[in-house]
Formats: C-alpha cells, sequence, structure tokens
C-alpha cells in the first residue's frame, strides 16, 4: 500500500460521501412541502445557487483544510513533510477541473429531486403553507451534499496518486497554509494518532510556534 495511505485524515474525509445520500433525502423532503411560490425553474435556481456556489468557490479558491475534524484543526505549523505535499496536491488544475465536473453532476440531480418530491409529501418536515421553510431545507441540504461530495471527491484524487509522484510533490509553503487554505475550528496540536510510516521513514513534524 502507498505509505501516505496510511493517513487516518484521508480516510475519514474519504468516507464522509457516505453522508451524501442523507443530505440529498432531506433536500428531496424539502422540495416535498407545500406547492411552489416561484416559477420552478427560479425555486431550483436559488437552491442551486446557495448550494453550489459558497463549496465550489471555497474548493477552486481556498481548499478545505483536511487536516480537521468537525470543530478541530490541526496546527498547520505542526504538519509533516508529507502532509504538506498532501496539500500541494490539493491544490493542482486537476483538482479544480473535477470540482466544477462535480459540481455540474451534482446540479443535475436537482431536477429529478424535484420532480419526485411530492411522493415525499405524507412525510415532509413541514406543514404544507410552509414551502419557503422547505425550500431553505433544501438549500442548506444541497449545501451539505455538496460539501461532502467535493471534499471526498478531491481526497480520491490525491490518493489515486502514485508514491513516486506524491515523493516528488513539493511540500507546500508553512507560512501559506492559512492563508490558502480554508481552515474551520480549533487549532489543536494532534487530533489522529501520528504516522507510524512517516515516523520511521523520519518524516518529522515541521517546527513552528
Amino acid at each position: 500500500m502507498r505509505y501516505f495511505w496510511s493517513d487516518p485524515f484521508l480516510w475519514v474525509h474519504l468516507a464522509g460521501l457516505a453522508a451524501l445520500p442523507i443530505f440529498l433525502e432531506l433536500c428531496l423532503l424539502g422540495f416535498s412541502v407545500g406547492s411552489p411560490l416561484l416559477p420552478v425553474w427560479l425555486e431550483l435556481l436559488l437552491v442551486a445557487a446557495f448550494g453550489i456556489a459558497p463549496v465550489l468557490w471555497m474548493q477552486l479558491s481556498r481548499p478545505f483544510y483536511i487536516f480537521s475534524i468537525l470543530a478541530v484543526a490541526m496546527k498547520p505549523e505542526l504538519l509533516t513533510p508529507d502532509r504538506r505535499r498532501t496539500l500541494s496536491l490539493f491544490k493542482t488544475p486537476a483538482h479544480r477541473a473535477v470540482s466544477v465536473v462535480a459540481a455540474a453532476l451534482l446540479a443535475l440531480a436537482l431536477w429529478p429531486l424535484y420532480r419526485w418530491a411530492p411522493v415525499a409529501a405524507a412525510v415532509a418536515p413541514f406543514p404544507p403553507q410552509w414551502h419557503l421553510a422547505g425550500l431553505l431545507l433544501a438549500a442548506l441540504a444541497f449545501l451539505g451534499g455538496n460539501l461532502f461530495l467535493q471534499v471526498p471527491v478531491s481526497v480520491a484524487l490525491v490518493m489515486a496518486r502514485s508514491e513516486a509522484k506524491f515523493a516528488a510533490t513539493e511540500p507546500y509553503a508553512q507560512e501559506k497554509i492559512r492563508q490558502d487554505y480554508t481552515i474551520i475550528g480549533l487549532q489543536v496540536k494532534q487530533i489522529l494518532p501520528a504516522l507510524a510510516v512517516s515516523a520511521q521513514q523520519g518524516d518529522k513534524p515541521a517546527s513552528g510556534t
């Protein structure tokens, strides 16, 4: 197995793809509330824009910092060179292209969800007159769905790299991580266990404050 696959953060965020069906189901339930108040195309456009734009912008400009879980993140200055190589791979043109394609494919899923929403009307989370609340739920769920598709897809692309290409990648500049990546949550020294493989190869964390 490629040694950088042993990083638990990669596997944690790759497993996040399992949450995508849950968010799509919530989106369906949101659409099932009441009858349209706006033209169908406009409701779909609003939900699509709210769900796609923030996540796609993040992935294209300041990718999600994967060395974080929930509300905590590892301090960038404590990342090993291998982990900074991983960050470098999230800034490639291939990742930007994949992000755009993933967003477009998920956008195509909105129409079937909207079309089949009446089937779920019996289990709608709000009364029919709360259609706008349903649209808000659909938009928030679609936003979550985009996040839990975009990040795992980017991680999968990193894991598809050969070990030789990974080793040849320049570690990302430590001082630029905070400005170039979206770091969410409290920054701590350690979240998951250190990498045994990296330690065996003498891959020491970068020094920092």
